[in-house]
């Protein structure tokens, strides 16, 4: 339940729509009200309603729950406008959900829904693109134009900007944790092998870890301590994290040229075990490219949220 006494501390958000953001995820759904000046207020987390071909009808209805919870908690701010994010692949121009095998969604045209519903105008788009947005407008990738924005957690996806636009190829684009880094190597939920996302991400590093130990490890966090104490298990598998994602990341330096790789999700917060020998890596396998830096993600986990509210913000301004 929102508490009207909360209000969050400050975005970088800044003046503009009052607006509600939506950020769905396999397991749990964040939700905020942005007022006119870019204060998050009411923020709220609960679990996705995840319910086989009923996800999408329970996910409309919650997010229909929380509007009225809004608009009794706070009742002086008036929302213009309405976005939701969310993983899989994700046609935002459109406002599509393609497919999202975990929310068990095909084809929904959620940005018409969600107008349908709440009566107000629209936005439907990818979570990761909508924290990569964020971090391009509002943070880390500020100062550059091309640029990646790698997102590292259970999975691994990337938004992408070129020449200071946005690129994402009617949903398919910024895929980056399924490509293929070794076409002999572990199977992928996604059908192929090698990919990515099977050696580098973090839900990988300690599925990775418990397969050969047997020891129960929670997640990358607990792995990474283990490294830290010399642990010759926790040190090979995150030396191969290292070098798939290095190896992905000189393909992008190949293919796009990019000033910089910002880096998010939960593995960025491994500092300086991360980014110092993965820069180190990286410029090892680059020759004439140029060579991007890479840098820590500055707006933590409410990015997809105040990525959201600016795709709000945007439709607001249309009207």
């Amino acid at each position: 339940m929102s508490d009207p006494a909360t209000v969050a501390p400050p975005s970088p958000l800044g003046t503009g729509a009052a607006v509600l953001a939506f950020d769905v995820g396999g397991t749990d759904t964040k939700s905020a009200l942005f007022d006119t000046t870019g204060a998050m207020i009411g923020l709220d987390r609960t679990a996705t309603p995840v319910c086989g071909a009923g996800t999408v009808d329970a996910v409309l209805a919650h997010v229909e729950d929380v509007a009225a919870r809004f608009r009794h908690d706070f009742p002086d701010v008036h929302p213009a406008a309405v976005a939701l994010i969310a993983p899989g692949i994700v046609d935002d121009e459109r406002g599509i959900a393609v497919r999202a095998a975990n929310l068990a969604w095909d084809r929904v045209p959620f940005r018409d829904l969600l107008t349908d519903r709440l009566g107000l105008p629209a936005s439907f788009s990818h979570d990761v693109r909508a924290a990569g947005e964020a971090e391009f407008r509002l943070g880390a990738a500020r100062p550059y134009r091309d640029v990646v924005v790698l997102v590292i957690g259970t999975g691994v996806a990337a938004a992408l900007f070129v020449n200071g636009r946005a690129h994402s190829g009617s949903g398919y684009a910024g895929e980056i944790g399924h490509s293929v880094i070794d076409p002999r190597g572990e199977l992928c939920v996604c059908g192929a092998r090698g990919c990515l996302e099977t050696v580098a991400s973090a839900g990988a590093i300690a599925r990775r870890y418990r397969a050969e130990t047997s020891t129960h490890m929670p997640g990358a966090k607990e792995v990474l301590q283990r490294v830290r104490q010399g642990d010759p298990v926790a040190s090979r598998i995150w030396d191969a994290a290292l070098d798939a994602l290095a190896l992905s990341i000189s393909q992008l330096a190949a293919v796009l040229a990019p000033d910089a790789v910002v880096i998010g999700g939960g593995l960025a917060q491994a500092g300086d075990v991360l980014f110092l020998p993965l820069q180190e890596r990286v410029d090892g396998l680059l020759s004439f490219h140029r060579r991007p830096v890479l840098l820590p993600a500055l707006l933590g986990e409410n990015a997809g949220l105040l990525g959201a509210a600016l795709r709000a913000r945007g439709v607001a301004d249309l009207q």
